[in-house]
Parts: C-alpha cells; structure tokens; sequence
C-alpha cells in the first residue's frame, strides 16, 4: 500500500496581535460575530489566544493567521500558519 497523506481540514482563524511581550509568544485576538438564537441579532465576542511565535517576528497590531497545534505549554495550543 501506497502511504497517502491525508489531507486535514484545518480550522484557521484570523485574528490581531495585540501583545508581543512575551518571549516566543504572542496573544492574538480573534473576533468572531455570533447569532442570538431569540432574536436574531449579531454578536462580536473576542477571544484572545497565546500562540507560538519562534522568530519573535510578529509586533502588536499585526494581522495574523493561527492554526491548533499540539500544547507547547500550559496555555498554548497554537501556532503561527
């Protein structure tokens, strides 16, 4: 048998540095608009997440993209795309 990579569907969010301080982290906001169920209006919550930045490249207000990733520490399960 031939040994195929498989193909995974990744879910990818976009989000904005908003704290760079860190050493190889950064925290990335990420807005996502949610429906009320009763009355129909849209939502923005945020979520912030602490990614994985190896080259310490990335500076606050950046537009980036993140993608799950196995836990490197307590608190961070993403990396960089």
């Amino acid at each position: 048998m031939e040994n195929k990579s498989k193909n995974k569907i990744v879910a990818k969010k976009k989000g904005v540095v908003t704290s760079d301080k860190m050493n190889k982290t950064i925290v990335v906001a990420v807005n996502v608009f949610k429906t009320h169920l009763k009355y129909r209006k849209k939502l923005k919550s945020t979520k912030k997440y602490k990614v994985h930045d190896e080259e310490n490249k990335h500076k606050a207000g950046d537009v980036v993209e993140i993608v799950p990733s196995k836990p490197l520490s307590k608190h961070k399960k993403y990396s960089l795309a």
